[in-house]
């Protein structure tokens, strides 16, 4: 590893692609706008680059949507711009890609032969540059490489040759390939639907009279909402003047494949997802952690946010005191300084260690996950000039080995660093006195009674689903290129 090379500390962690939220509004008192909007902030940590929401109102659709976190696209203004309508849509979006891409910006509005739909959507489809070349060659002009406006796309081409929308979406579904939990503003129908693996969560709630489709159910909870229940994988649900419906595709997976990551980093912890509480898994990897690595230590902390519970569980398995190692700075501008001097600072400032707490202890401090490595040796430095006496570093998952093609953004396996060097030489490149990572088969059992299979093809080199071979679209140039 560089020590001296430029470093921008968001590229050391695993991240999702977006989060979505769709409303129908039976309950003519409840202001669709204001319950959207506290919905993106529910779900800004599924995505930061931008946010949207699409409102259909009589028929016409209405956008706002721009570069940025919901904070800063939508104000009192900016609100008052979108009515109260029946039927909305919204999103937060995640990218690498330093070009920041308006046109990627969703929710994405497609104008076509049958009408209009807006769509968001989450995951990443595998089969991306094969649909975009045949789309091509039959006229189509693409103003970005949002997944997004691809299946927008293949729904509108599909619809040319079926009754309705709600054929024309399951016809798409079925030649879409990846992972995708999508929602669609219709003129008259809130329309949700999850791939046939189940790679990204969606779920169904209620408000009220009305129904809700987003991708957690701490979305639900914040809303004052019911959880009904999580779309299943090859599902699509309907939400019109009549009600619920509930469409399922004739075609099945071999084997499905929700994202294990959703437990280890990406959900909220107050979400449940496929009938699993993600805080429940995360203390339960922390206890793992403990039977797998007995460390004899005077104090257990969790680096900020994401390893904070699985550090409880350690903690409590153990009988190890629980305390706090770390201040994180949770009011970091986006654009404190620019550049080189911007990443450096915001690697230095996020977080500092607490002296008073670490000095002269035998500290236990677990993450997440090490993707990179230059977040964990920054940390070991940390509590190495706080005065810690020794510095056990475990982490709640598996080594990151192989990318991920649905959703998650490890694209490049060269950059991984367990797939340069081994445990042991991690352990010497950060610093720490030891280093252990949770096996597999005790990930498998932090979600023990979740309702459909697991990917864990990062940890594992094993995809249930079809992975690209000849093509990919590389996420942080934003082109399509061939894959050596």
């Amino acid at each position: 590893m560089n020590k001296n090379a430029d470093f921008n500390p968001a590229l050391d962690k695993a991240h999702d692609e977006c989060g979505v939220f769709g409303i129908y509004k039976f309950n003519d008192d409840l202001n669709i706008v204001s319950v959207t909007h506290d919905a993106l902030y529910s779900l800004q940590h599924r995505g930061h680059v931008s946010a949207g929401i699409t409102v259909n109102d009589d028929r016409h659709f209405v956008t706002v949507k721009e570069l940025g976190m919901v904070s800063e696209v939508f104000n009192e203004k900016t609100l008052q711009k979108l009515p109260n309508g029946k039927i909305a849509v919204g999103h937060v979006r995640y990218t690498l890609n330093a070009a920041l891409d308006r046109a990627a910006n969703q929710p994405l509005v497609l104008r076509y032969k049958e009408g209009s739909i807006a769509i968001a959507s989450n995951g990443s489809i595998t089969n991306f540059p094969e649909i975009r070349r045949e789309l091509e060659r039959g006229g189509s002009i693409f103003q970005s490489n949002s997944n997004a406006e691809l299946m927008a796309y293949v729904i509108a081409t599909e619809r040319i040759h079926t009754e309705n929308l709600e054929d024309a979406v399951l016809c798409a579904m079925k030649r879409l390939k990846g992972a995708y939990s999508t929602v669609i503003c219709a003129p008259s129908r809130l329309i949700g639907f999850r791939d046939i693996h189940g790679f990204r969560p969606l779920c169904i709630g209620k408000l009220r009279d009305s129904y809700i489709i987003t991708s957690e159910s701490c979305v639900i909870d914040t809303l004052g909402g019911e959880l009904v229940r999580d779309v299943a994988p090859g599902e699509m649900v309907v939400i019109d003047e009549d009600g619920f419906h509930s469409y399922q595709l004739d075609e099945k997976a071999d084997k499905t494949s929700l994202c294990v990551f959703e437990y280890v980093y990406v959900a909220r912890p107050d979400s449940v997802i496929d009938g699993v509480c993600v805080h429940t898994a995360r203390l339960r990897a922390g206890e793992l952690l403990f039977k797998e690595y007995p460390i004899e230590a005077d104090m257990v902390c969790g680096v900020p946010d994401s390893g904070i519970i699985a550090a409880e569980g350690y903690a409590r398995a153990s009988g190890i005191p629980y305390g706090m190692g770390f201040m994180k700075n949770k009011f970091l501008g986006r654009n404190a300084g620019t550049g080189m001097d911007k990443k450096k600072r915001l690697l230095h400032t996020k977080l500092t260690a607490l002296k008073s707490n670490v000095a002269g202890k035998r500290i236990v401090v677990i993450d997440d996950s090490i993707v990179r490595g230059q977040t964990s040796q920054h940390i070991v430095r940390l509590l190495r000039n706080a005065g810690a006496k020794e510095i056990h570093m475990l982490i709640s998952s598996p080594p990151f080995v192989f990318p991920c093609y649905f959703g998650i953004d490890i694209s490049d396996e060269k950059s991984l660093i367990a797939n340069k060097m081994s445990i042991e030489e991690i352990r010497r490149e950060i610093g720490a006195d030891t280093l252990g990572y949770l096996s597999v088969e005790s990930l498998r059992k932090t979600v023990e009674g979740v309702d459909i299979d697991l990917c864990d093809g990062c940890f594992t080199k094993q995809f249930s689903a079809e992975v690209p071979t000849t093509f990919f679209v590389d996420k942080y140039a934003n082109k399509i290129k061939h894959k050596s």
